[in-house]
């Protein structure tokens, strides 16, 4: 038996591997785009996307009367297969094919196809009694299906994975937030001393951010749910019938459960991608939120002896090949590093959206593969971060109280009592001599020692004067 069977497409004759289910426009892919190959433009979310894209539109048709309804529950039965995952291997492509992702929409029609005639007894590649492209494809265009697939995918994944690592990693640092409210410890600016704050204060900000980050991701999440499908070529909607988008969108919403709706304007739903540029752009926010908090965690926790040291962080392996015991804040550089890889993505998201020329914007793979990554890469990340650093944050109280009571800048609390000018010459001879502020205001004859001790609380400092 042969291990090769001929397909044929609009160009001609194309050997295709037997056991497979895929025919001869994805194996000119394959062939004719060797680039990248280790970034699939395809992973599980994007293959059931297709898979419900083109079930509903199956769907759709049969309810319109333009697919016969045995040729739709054939279609149905066989991307019903494909949204439980079990095609998968049969999604081979990568990234860097066509703009407007027509291979991978092929793709998808040919495997649906051949499955739906195996289920029909039919043969392999014969294209009946299931077409891809007179069937499978019908009232659609790449140039409306892909889009759908990239806002379905997308929204899926954020709800998914990433709106629930951060709400994980929020509740850690909220509880984290109450337990450390009354450890005082110094503030700083500018890398240097300032006023007091609480530990819990410095946690709280790190939540109001994740709060922040949360909204707007939820936002962008709600501006993909206009889909594309209905705008077929260029907008138009030609070959399709008139309610087909409306149609197709409600089965898409009852079967993922998600309030999908038709695009209004099906010309800027293909020729702009401006709601996943938005996504992204949500995901580069929360990626500068993930960097802010691994920065000022792995600054606290430095050290042990000469750095910053306030807090402590778990020991999760060895940190150095040379130097014997050294421990290094890993999750805090992982995290950053996702941050990192975000930016770039977004970067790469947001050029590619400028590329709408005329009816059609051509950058829609590697669009959907940044936004996809980006938001694997977040969600895998604050979950380990949360895992395996955050929930191990603890004070280190000794050192915190030293370096309160060593500030210079509690002298801002007498500047009610004696001044700005006559606080700064307080300030500046302690840290010209070496002394305390105490010795200094004593020195001076400004304050009294009584006054002193009545008027620096530090821990009075941390909120606003009682009026």
């Amino acid at each position: 038996m042969s291990d090769k069977r001929i397909e044929k497409d609009a160009l001609g004759e194309v050997p295709v591997p037997a056991h497979r289910l895929w025919g001869a426009q994805t194996q000119r892919s394959i062939d004719n785009f060797p680039i990248g190959v280790a970034r699939f433009a395809f992973g599980r979310p994007s293959i059931r996307a297709f898979g419900l894209v083109k079930q509903a539109a199956a769907r759709a048709n049969a309810e319109l009367g333009t697919l016969p309804a045995d040729k739709a529950d054939l279609i149905v039965r066989a991307a019903q297969e494909v949204v439980d995952g079990k095609w998968d291997d049969e999604f081979p492509l990568v990234v860097f094919q066509t703009g407007s992702g027509t291979q991978s929409n092929m793709n998808a029609n040919e495997v649906i196809a051949n499955r739906a005639i195996q289920l029909a007894g039919g043969v392999v590649g014969s294209k009946k009694p299931i077409h891809p492209n007179d069937d499978v494809n019908r009232s659609q265009s790449s140039n409306d299906a892909f889009p759908a697939v990239m806002h379905i995918a997308t929204l899926e994944e954020i709800e998914r994975a990433l709106l629930p690592a951060i709400a994980q990693l929020h509740a850690t640092l909220a509880a984290k937030a109450k337990a450390f409210a009354d450890v005082v410890m110094l503030g700083r600016t500018h890398l240097q001393d300032a006023t007091p704050v609480t530990l819990g204060q410095v946690i709280a900000g790190w939540v109001g951010q994740l709060d922040d980050a949360r909204r707007f991701i939820e936002s962008a999440r709600d501006s993909l749910h206009p889909l594309a499908l209905g705008g077929t070529a260029v907008g138009t909607g030609i070959n399709a019938p008139a309610r087909f988008g409306e149609v197709v969108a409600k089965h898409i919403a009852q079967a993922t459960g998600k309030p999908f709706t038709s695009a209004a304007n099906k010309f800027a739903a293909l020729s702009a991608h401006d709601a996943i540029v938005n996504a992204s752009a949500a995901l580069r926010t929360l990626g500068g939120v993930a960097m802010k908090i691994a920065n000022d965690v792995r600054w606290y926790a430095s050290g042990p002896r000469a750095g910053i040291g306030e807090i402590t962080i778990p020991d999760n392996e060895p940190g150095s090949s040379i130097m014997p015991g050294k421990i290094n804040p890993t999750q805090c550089e992982a995290l950053t590093m996702v941050a990192v890889q975000v930016f770039g993505n977004d970067a790469a998201v947001a050029f590619a959206g400028t590329q709408g020329n005329f009816q059609l914007n051509v950058f829609k793979p590697v669009m959907l593969h940044n936004v996809l990554e980006s938001i694997e890469l977040l969600s895998d990340a604050l979950r380990s971060f949360d895992e395996r650093c955050a929930r191990g944050i603890e004070p280190n109280r000794e050192r915190i109280r030293q370096h309160v009571e060593e500030s210079l800048m509690l002298v801002t609390a007498l500047n009610p009592h004696i001044g700005y000018e006559n606080s700064a010459k307080i300030a500046l001879k302690a840290h010209r001599d070496g002394t305390s502020l105490r010795a200094a205001a004593h020195a001076l004859g400004l304050v009294s020692d009584a006054d002193f001790d009545r008027w620096i609380d530090p821990k009075a400092m941390t909120k606003p004067d009682a009026m």
